[in-house]
């Protein structure tokens, strides 16, 4: 049975609404890379403090969506911008959430990365191995969702 676009996105931000409870952390956002190119869109946030992160789009490879979309790896950044590689600018989406401590996990989608679930701190420690395990868990629950509704998108690419 196929999930209709409203009730999609009702799943997607019920479970980033029930991460941020989670695991304590400041913010929780969802990107999908788009069906045409290579470019990775920020769709969905919790507990964000404005509505820059829908207008943020990063390419393959660049910022943390994007590598972590690259190497299908999770990646962890800890006291940004002070010890972050690369130039902060190349992290927007950790520049507009003020957020010093992210950790991502990829969202498979037919065997190939296809989304990005993050957590942020603004304040804080940074994630533990709990914690990380917990965002793995939900990205995977994510990925069942994903490769039901996004059957066309992920044909399509």
């Amino acid at each position: 049975m196929m999930i209709g676009n409203e009730q999609r996105e009702q799943q997607f931000i019920q479970d980033c609404n029930n991460l941020l409870k989670l695991i304590d952390c400041d913010f929780v956002g969802m990107a999908i890379q788009n069906q045409k190119g290579p470019d990775i869109k920020w769709h969905y946030a919790a507990g964000n403090e404005n509505e820059k992160y829908k207008r943020i789009t990063v390419r393959y490879g660049k910022g943390i969506a994007g590598k972590v979309l690259l190497t299908g790896s999770s990646m962890s950044i800890q006291h940004f911008p002070e010890q972050v590689q690369g130039r902060a600018t190349d992290y927007p989406i950790m520049l507009a959430e003020k957020l010093i401590h992210s950790y991502a996990a990829p969202i498979w989608c037919k065997g190939t990365a296809k989304g990005v679930l993050l957590v942020g701190r603004r304040h804080g420690l940074p994630f533990g191995d709990a914690e990380q395990q917990i965002v793995q868990q939900v990205a995977a629950n994510m990925e069942g969702l994903l490769n039901r509704v996004f059957i066309c998108y992920c044909e399509s690419n």
